[in-house]
Order: C-alpha cells, then sequence, then structure tokens
C-alpha cells in the first residue's frame, strides 16, 4: 500500500478516536486547527461557532470551490466503538460519515493542492448531525461574505465516490394524541390515546412512496413514524401518545408546501401537530460548469436521497453537490466503515478535478 493510502488509513481512525458527538465537536476542531495551520498558501479563520474556515488567498476573476465536511457524529454505540483497521477498511463511529471525507480534506489542504483555474478553501463545521435550528454553517455563511463567493461547495457526504446532485427536504414533527385515563377494567369511562393514535398514524402506515422527477432525476419522498410513546401502567387507560413522524421531501417542494401536506395527511380531529425542525431541499445545480467539469470523472449521477448541508449552502446562494468516499449504506450503523481505496478515490477524482486534468 502507497505512502498516501497508509496516510489517508491513519488520519480517518486518528479522527474516529476523537469522540464528536454533535454539540460537543471543540477537541476535534481544535486538532484539525492544529494539523491544517501550517499548510502553505492557505489562511486561517475560525468562528466560534463551530467552523473551521480555511481559506485561499483570492486571484482576481478566479472562481472559489469549497471542499466542506462535518465534523460531529451521531452517538457511539454498539461495534462503532472503538476504532479500528479491518484488512482495507477503517471502522468506528464516522468512519463513512464523515471521518474519512475529513481525513482526505486535510490530505489535500496540507498537500497545498492547488489548481491554475479555481482557489481552492476548506470548511470545517459542527452540529450537521442534529436539526437545522442548531447549525453551525447557517451563521459561518451568513457572518463570513467570502464563503458566500464561492462558485461551488463539494459538501464531502457518504456518496460512494458517485456524484449526488440536490438533496431532499427534511420535516420533523411531533405529533401528540390526547384521551382521558381510566382504570383499564372500565374502559368506557375513558378515552384511549393510543387507540386514537392508532387510527391517527394509520394512512401514514399505507403511504406509498412518491417518486417526484427533478431535472431527470427522481427523488423519493416518504413519510415515517421513527418514534412512539405512551401510557403509564398496564391497567390504566391512556391519557396521551407522543409520536416523532419523519417527511423526506423532494426539491420541487418548498418547506411551507411540505407542512401543509403533512397536516393534510394528518387530518384526523385529535391530532396535534409541532413542527420540531424543517431543513429545506437543496436545488439540483447540473448546469454549473464547474459541476460539469466535475462529471468529466466519469461519476455516475444521482440524486442525494437524504438532507445534507447542500441545502445550507443553497439557502446562501452558493451551488453544491455532494461527492464523498463514505458509502450511505453504513452511515450511523453500529458497523460502520469505509474502504481505504475509497479514499484514495476520492483523493483522485477531487485533485483531478482542482488540476483540471482527467482521472
Amino acid at each position: 500500500m502507497n505512502q498516501l493510502a497508509e496516510r489517508l488509513a491513519a488520519d480517518t481512525l486518528a479522527l474516529i478516536d476523537i469522540p464528536s458527538e454533535s454539540r460537543d465537536e471543540a477537541a476535534i476542531l481544535d486538532h484539525l486547527r492544529d494539523r491544517i495551520t501550517a499548510a502553505s498558501g492557505l489562511m486561517t479563520v475560525q468562528d466560534r461557532g463551530g467552523v473551521l474556515a480555511v481559506l485561499p488567498e483570492r486571484r482576481p476573476s478566479v472562481p472559489m470551490v469549497l471542499l466542506a465536511g462535518h465534523v460531529d457524529t451521531v452517538p457511539i454505540a454498539g461495534a462503532a466503538a472503538p476504532g479500528r483497521r479491518d484488512d482495507d477498511a477503517i471502522v468506528g463511529r464516522g468512519a463513512a460519515d464523515m471521518k474519512g471525507a475529513l481525513a482526505v480534506m486535510l490530505a489535500l489542504a496540507e498537500g497545498a493542492a492547488s489548481s491554475e483555474t479555481v482557489d481552492v478553501g476548506y470548511l470545517f463545521f459542527a452540529r450537521e448531525e442534529i436539526p437545522i435550528t442548531e447549525s453551525a454553517l447557517l451563521p459561518a455563511l451568513d457572518g463570513t461574505p467570502v464563503l458566500r463567493e464561492a462558485a461551488l461547495a463539494i459538501v464531502m457526504e457518504p456518496t460512494a465516490n458517485e456524484l449526488e446532485v440536490g438533496c431532499n427536504g427534511n420535516l420533523s414533527a411531533l405529533v401528540t394524541v390526547r384521551g382521558r385515563a381510566a382504570h383499564s377494567a372500565r374502559p368506557w369511562l375513558g378515552d384511549n390515546a393510543i387507540h386514537a393514535a392508532i387510527e391517527a398514524l394509520a394512512p401514514l402506515a399505507d403511504l406509498p412512496i412518491r417518486d417526484v422527477d427533478v431535472d431527470g432525476l427522481v427523488f423519493r419522498e416518504v413519510v415515517s413514524v421513527t418514534t412512539i410513546e405512551g401510557g403509564v401502567a398496564g391497567n390504566v387507560v391512556p391519557d396521551r401518545v407522543d409520536a416523532r413522524v419523519n417527511y423526506r421531501y423532494a426539491p420541487s417542494q418548498r418547506p411551507e408546501h411540505a407542512e401543509a401536506r403533512l397536516r393534510e395527511l394528518l387530518g384526523h380531529h385529535r391530532v396535534e401537530l409541532t413542527v420540531v425542525g424543517n431543513g429545506p431541499p437543496g436545488p439540483v445545480c447540473l448546469g454549473n460548469p464547474l459541476v460539469t467539469r466535475l462529471r468529466a470523472a466519469g461519476l455516475e449521477v444521482r440524486p442525494k436521497q437524504a438532507w445534507t448541508p447542500v441545502a445550507e449552502f443553497a439557502m446562501a446562494g452558493v451551488d453544491a453537490v455532494n461527492l464523498g468516499p463514505g458509502d450511505p449504506r453504513y452511515a450511523h450503523s453500529d458497523d460502520e466503515q469505509v474502504t481505504v481505496g475509497a479514499l484514495l478515490r476520492t483523493h483522485e477524482i477531487v485533485s483531478a478535478f482542482l488540476a483540471g486534468t482527467e482521472v
């Protein structure tokens, strides 16, 4: 295995070994800052809100490309801890989503990846795995005008080294159904909230997947009940049920339209619906000439069937796409992993893109 491969593998494992669950990312940001500040030709800016921006000295009339990645992970569980190497695979929480990609970003920055035709910047940010209301990226984009000058952001989310464009919106809501408590021996004296919730939520269970074509790409709209809680004892008719409902909707919908549709689907008279978070979808930007240049690597183009920070860049007026070494099927899993071969492939693709050469 060559020197670059060993470096990517070692850096991925080292980053996995720095716990960085959402809201607790200071240690990994400090590590990245210490590693990257010595990179030649780069100016480092750190935002106290959980964003590390490493920006180039800008050249007149030269477009800027940002390589972007979040540093936080979902909670550690099962075989995802501690990190380990298993032949060609690096296993551990965040390997796929997305510490392997951070290792590639480090290698490119420390290697002073350069381009005659684009300026290259790097953006590391916290609090991506939690609702958009706690986003670290949005305030940084809002408060740092130079970031909004980017001609393209490559968000290095798990895509198995294919080009995934756009992203689905992500609406999370709390559904509450109320009843009246009573002894289960005399249920007619109460009003069973669980029975009412079954009736109210049943239409979601029967709802077919909805395929939506956006610029020739098929996004899949789905609604899922993800948690449910109710009842206090085995002999008490329950007076309340709380359920979380998650709606993933296509880029053709606006956030307010998605909320209206979910309210329509849950039109049962007993339902109280509270929107917890509503991350907007990200648009498809295949017309961007830098995306055309990126596609020249022979990448398959697919729709992003999840929510990613592509949407936040779009809110700031910056075109963005998803491309990274992680395989989406391993993201958040107990056996989360990324292969060294995939890390090398991402490095190869991005290096060729920046240099304007063929892979």
